[in-house]
């Protein structure tokens, strides 16, 4: 029986399972690493956040990006999008050095125990656990809108269903949202030739400011500190402190979580969106879409009445992800049904990200509502980890003990600075490859 079996292999669950490692409990890892970076992201896109925010978790903090690229002779500067191919290259990476027991099988369904828990993989072998990690990710919480929802993948899909453009290359597409994923896939299309349209409800596009120097003087840092969330006083205190965040009150947690941090471009992207030729239209919502001819036929709707329609080869949904107690199909009904979930219908998470259920711990997007904005992003695997083991610890009647060197909350090295002892396998043949 496994002390903690963790289900899901992204930047949450490798972090976790480094962390439960390091501190000896019997544990795996299942799912396949990286998934939704390696196959649900087209090429050429890159990361939004800084390069120093996009670090998996281990003790000491160990395994970082900066050390991953400059094993490969480059370096992870601030102020310098890193690709997604190299986040998920350096995710596999992570998994080598810091995970002993990985399996690519998915975890088909996990049910409740007199002793802990029941598990299924998708070949049907059955496995056991005194406690369970639920990191599965975004991809079980994708949004479509409701208007979208009648047509088939051959004509709509979410944004989150492509690892390449090229079956669009000379056609007519058009993408549904403001945010990073609907501004950086429109730019995408337009660069290889495809006529595209981006529809949004914001009566204005939302682009983030350049990022300050990392040097500043002291009181430009005291004014807006840097956070792995953006600059500034509440992004740090969303990117440092969710520990403290669980802590207020349920209607701010709410009012934040529906709020912050919402859908805007990276900076870096701008100057691609404005030279591509994209016909933007803003303030307008998808209000039906039906076949026509073998097209989609799209009717929109402004704040007013007035409506428009258009006719598109294909829709690309940039819509988000929102997490769900009901969209926890990986549970047994009966398991799924015991956790407490908020009104909005994500699940309730305790000290420890501990669910409803004894011995369940949940990661990452579903943990945003009680953990804050941070939960949305790899950044927040820093937090999580270590945390999430001290409570599998308590659960099961050990005192948590942290291994390795401890790094304060809120400081960080230079992003250049790079620990060479520990960069020594990065170069070895076979380095940053696939998993085996």
């Amino acid at each position: 029986m496994y002390d903690l079996l963790i289900v899901g292999a992204g930047p949450y669950g490798l972090s976790i399972a480094a962390h439960a490692e390091a501190r000896g409990l019997r544990t795996a890892v299942f799912g396949k690493p990286m998934e939704s970076w390696r196959y649900a992201m087209p090429r050429g896109m890159f990361l939004k956040s800084e390069p120093w925010a996009s670090n998996l978790s281990a003790p000491g903090a160990a395994f970082r990006l900066e050390q991953y690229c400059a094993g490969l002779g480059t370096t992870a500067r601030h102020g310098h999008p890193i690709p997604v191919e190299t986040f998920a290259e350096y995710g596999l990476w992570f998994a080598r050095q810091a995970v002993t027991h990985r399996d690519e099988r998915m975890i088909r369904r996990i049910d409740a125990a007199p002793e802990g828990f029941t598990l299924e993989t998708e070949d049907g072998e059955p496995l056991r656990a005194r406690a369970v990690a639920l990191a599965t990710g975004v991809l079980p919480y994708l949004n479509l809108p409701e208007a979208l929802r009648g047509l088939t993948e051959d004509h709509v899909t979410h944004s989150s269903g492509h690892s390449d453009l090229d079956r669009f290359a000379g056609g007519d597409v058009t993408v549904v949202g403001g945010g990073q994923a609907a501004l950086e896939t429109a730019a995408l299309l337009a660069e290889q030739s495809t006529r595209v349209r981006l529809v949004a409800r914001a009566p204005a596009l939302a682009w983030n400011s350049v990022p300050p120097p990392w040097e500043r003087p002291w009181w430009k840092r005291l004014r807006a500190p840097h956070s792995g969330l953006g600059c500034g006083w509440r992004n740090w205190f969303y990117a440092e402190r969710p520990g403290v965040f669980r802590r207020l009150p349920d209607r701010t947690r709410a009012g934040i979580s529906e709020t912050a941090l919402g859908p805007a471009g990276a900076w870096w992207i701008r100057d691609r969106v404005a030279a591509a030729g994209i016909d933007i239209r803003l303030g307008r919502t998808v209000v039906e879409a039906r076949l026509a001819s073998g097209r989609v036929r799209v009717r929109t709707a402004g704040p007013g009445a007035d409506a428009e329609e258009f006719t598109t080869d294909h829709v690309i949904a940039a819509t988000g992800f929102e997490a769900s107690c009901a969209r926890m199909t990986v549970l047994a009904p009966r398991l799924r049904n015991l956790l407490a979930p908020h009104p909005e219908g994500p699940p309730r998470v305790g000290r420890g990200f501990a669910s409803a259920y004894p011995g369940l711990f949940l990661a990452g997007l579903v943990t945003a509502a009680d953990f804050g904005p941070a939960m949305r992003f790899v950044h927040g695997a820093s937090y999580t980890a270590p945390a999430l083991v001290d409570g599998v610890e308590r659960h099961l009647g050990r005192q948590p003990v942290r291994g390795g060197p401890v790094v304060p909350g809120g400081r960080r090295h230079a992003p250049e600075a790079v620990a060479v002892a520990a960069v020594a396998d990065v170069g070895r043949p076979g380095a940053g490859g696939p998993l085996g």
